[in-house]
């Protein structure tokens, strides 16, 4: 059996319960060592098998959880934050599939989750914006055309950038010629829920310039839109005159 285990956005104690256990039950762990904290690690059974993933190809991965299957051992695949988000789990699978290896999936609390603990910031705001869109910058992996910067800042929804803290000034231009003004609030997360998180509080148009003040060149999100802002709707479902299942609307 292969589990594939979120582990959460950095600090230890943010992985799951069950993923924890899994650790603990592991004969193998196959784990993410770019971006896993390695204080997960201290939770595996001291026999316990270890391979780090950053230096390995799919193959190479895919080759210890054949033979650990071979030998009756379960296997644990530690990604970070959830593995469903940027984690490269469905090519795993399908070769699993191929071998007729067993997988199951623990979630993870994802990193873009932890960005908006640090900065106490609720993505979702009434009147402000009610879909949070989660994307990249095109590198040197692409991303499909339709789905480019620009398109996606039309919406003025909040947005949650992964992996694009290289390349903040072009990220500036295309944030603003997709419709953001030059004004809209932002914020850099550095190692977001980690011990030596950073929270550096910005514009759409000083992205860049704080990056680099900060000394910030990778393992950001950046986060962009009016919901780091001062205006803001209250909520109907706790308003005395708003009826739900379970209250009554009062009248004023």
């Amino acid at each position: 059996m292969v589990h594939f285990v979120g582990a959460g956005s950095g600090a230890a104690d943010l992985i799951t319960l069950r993923g924890k256990t899994l650790l603990e039950e592991a004969d193998v762990i196959i784990y993410a060592g770019s971006l896993v904290n390695p204080e997960l690690l201290g939770y595996a059974r001291s026999e316990c098998e270890m391979h780090n993933s950053a230096m390995m190809t799919l193959d190479e991965v895919i080759d210890v959880m054949e033979k650990a299957e071979n030998s009756g051992r379960t296997t644990v695949r530690l990604h970070t934050g959830d593995p469903c988000i940027y984690g490269a789990i469905r090519e795993q699978m399908d070769r699993l599939d191929e071998l007729g290896i067993e997988y199951d999936v623990c979630p993870g609390v994802s990193s873009f989750c932890g960005a908006a603990a640090a900065l106490k910031a609720e993505y979702t705001l009434p009147d402000v914006s009610q879909t949070v869109i989660l994307t990249r910058m095109a590198g040197r992996t692409p991303v499909p055309e339709k789905e480019n910067i620009e398109s996606l800042a039309a919406h003025n929804a909040t947005m949650v950038i992964f992996l694009s803290t290289g390349m903040l000034e072009e990220l500036s231009e295309r944030l603003i010629n997709g419709g953001y003004s030059a004004d809209t609030p932002a914020a850099i997360v550095y190692k977001a829920t980690w011990p030596d998180e950073k929270v550096c509080r910005c514009t759409v148009a000083t992205l860049s310039e704080t990056a680099k003040t900060n000394g910030i060149t990778k393992t950001a999100l950046i986060t962009v839109g009016d919901f780091l802002g001062d205006v803001r709707s209250l909520s109907k479902l706790y308003s005395a005159d708003f009826e739900t299942e379970f209250r009554k609307a009062k009248e004023q």
